[in-house]
């Protein structure tokens, strides 16, 4: 399809960005899954009940995943027009790979005592792991060296704070930068995956029959621990093994993980309207870059169109992603099919967060530290003063200190030289007015520079 005719803007416009997802969300990526399990399966359960295949045999099998192309998936998909059954059609069509291969004889054992959601589970599973740890957390973490790297650059770079949009004690720019990096990382958090089998925070999958109770199974073999074999199979795929199911796997792992995106996007939303101020505020310069128009009729405008992007992608990826965090949680009975059509979309939402990721990479790529506008404005602001100035007169034993603070300061225009002024008139000691009167705006920093060594330092920021 042309992408100048495609409905959705990530085949069209977007698809440029979004490509690398393709493999995994596509229709291709979901039938190779399938493939995939189905696969894995056959050649498992012929060992586990005694028949295990040569090795020649299963090279051959495997191969089916690993050669396969769009043409197969094709194949596929015209089965699927007379089963009207996904999975099922690529069950008839693995039958017509074993009678090419002349192992007809292992037809029989091919979807053996599974049900479809056995197949569509585990392969879900796979495809968001291997599509967040190979294409998504590589982008979110360039973003997230990249802010750790301007944390400790920016350390001390003294910046005005603002609460509730007011002046307020001064920061600086880094710090700020080592919240929102730490912010972040603590969401992805619940993303993490290792090697582990029993690894806490991997995607869960089922492996037990048509409504969880292994019936078929034990049926066919009473005799051996069909448990013991879903959890080794499961395991074997990457997925962390839900013994406790009805048809479906419950989806509460996957929903924890949408949840945990979510945030991550709430936070990093945060950001980019944070950013979009500073450049606002003239505390971020951005690089014109050359041919780039900013208006269509004021020459100009340098606007910052990749944090707006970001923050709009972001958005919509969580439209998806909390209405998933809900949906994915509820299942009539034993099963009802509306998961189905829902969990098809997971690629879409995967989508707009890698355009964001790659939108933020770009703008903060062009944008500079202004530290000369930076220490201006804190030094315009001497009112941000009064909080040391009354905790210093606390510690004298000044009770009232606060109030006379308010009344000097509160909504009036105040210059180093009226503190001066007042402070000589303070009854108290002569090296306390010295102390207050040594205290500058641009050095009332707290201790911000330090706080910054509790953000990960670029070169050792690793999740996985």
């Amino acid at each position: 399809m042309s992408q100048l005719n495609s409905i959705s803007p990530i085949d069209g416009r977007y698809a440029v960005q979004t490509e690398p997802l393709v493999p995994y969300f596509s229709e291709f990526g979901l039938i190779r899954y399938r493939l995939k399990v189905e696969v894995e399966f056959l050649v498992a359960l012929l060992k586990f009940i005694g028949k295990p295949l040569a090795t020649a045999t299963t090279t051959k099998l495997k191969r089916l995943v690993t050669d396969f192309d769009e043409t197969q998936a094709q194949e596929i998909k015209d089965i699927e027009q007379t089963t009207r059954h996904d999975v099922k059609a690529v069950e008839y069509w693995i039958g017509k790979q074993l009678d090419g291969l002349k192992l007809g004889e292992l037809k029989p054992w091919v979807h053996f005592g599974l049900t479809s959601e056995d197949v569509n589970n585990l392969a879900y599973g796979m495809m968001v792991t291997d599509a967040y740890r190979q294409v998504l957390w590589p982008e979110i973490k360039v973003v997230l060296q990249t802010i750790s790297s301007l944390a400790y650059a920016e350390a001390e770079t003294v910046m005005l704070a603002r609460t509730h949009g007011q002046s307020a004690s001064p920061t600086t720019f880094g710090k700020e930068m080592a919240v929102f990096e730490q912010r972040m990382r603590h969401h992805l958090i619940a993303l993490q995956i290792t090697k582990l089998p029993t690894a806490k925070y991997k995607l869960a999958g089922k492996l037990a029959g048509a409504t969880g109770n292994y019936n078929a199974f034990a049926a066919a073999f009473p005799k051996l621990d069909w448990i013991l074999f879903a959890k080794d199979f499961v395991h074997g795929l990457g997925l962390d093994h839900n013994v406790l199911t009805t048809q479906i796997e419950n989806h509460d792992q996957l929903g924890l993980w949408c949840d945990a995106l979510s945030r991550f996007n709430l936070v990093t939303i945060g950001f980019c309207q944070d950013i979009w101020r500073y450049i606002s505020d003239g505390y971020l310069v951005q690089k014109a870059v050359k041919g780039e128009v900013g208006s269509s009729t004021m020459p100009h405008k340098v606007n910052p169109i990749d944090f707006e992007n970001a923050e709009g992608n972001l958005q919509t990826a969580n439209a998806g992603l909390r209405f998933l965090t809900e949906k994915l949680l509820i299942s009539r009975l034993q099963r009802d099919l509306t998961d189905s059509t829902v969990q098809r979309n997971i690629g879409v939402y995967f989508a707009h967060m890698l355009m964001a990721m790659k939108s933020l990479q770009r703008g903060l790529g062009k944008v500079s530290v202004n530290r000369v506008t930076m220490l201006a404005e804190v030094e315009k602001h001497p009112e941000v003063l009064a909080e040391a100035i009354q905790t210093i007169l606390r510690r004298e034993g000044i009770q009232d200190a606060y109030d006379q603070l308010k009344d000097l300061s509160r909504g009036k225009p105040l210059t180093l030289k009226m503190i001066a002024k007042w402070v000589e008139l303070l009854p108290v000691k002569a090296k306390v007015k010295q102390e207050i009167l040594k205290l500058k705006p641009a050095a009332y920093i707290g201790l911000a520079p330090q706080m910054v060594e509790f953000c990960p330092k670029r070169e050792i920021l690793d999740l996985l």
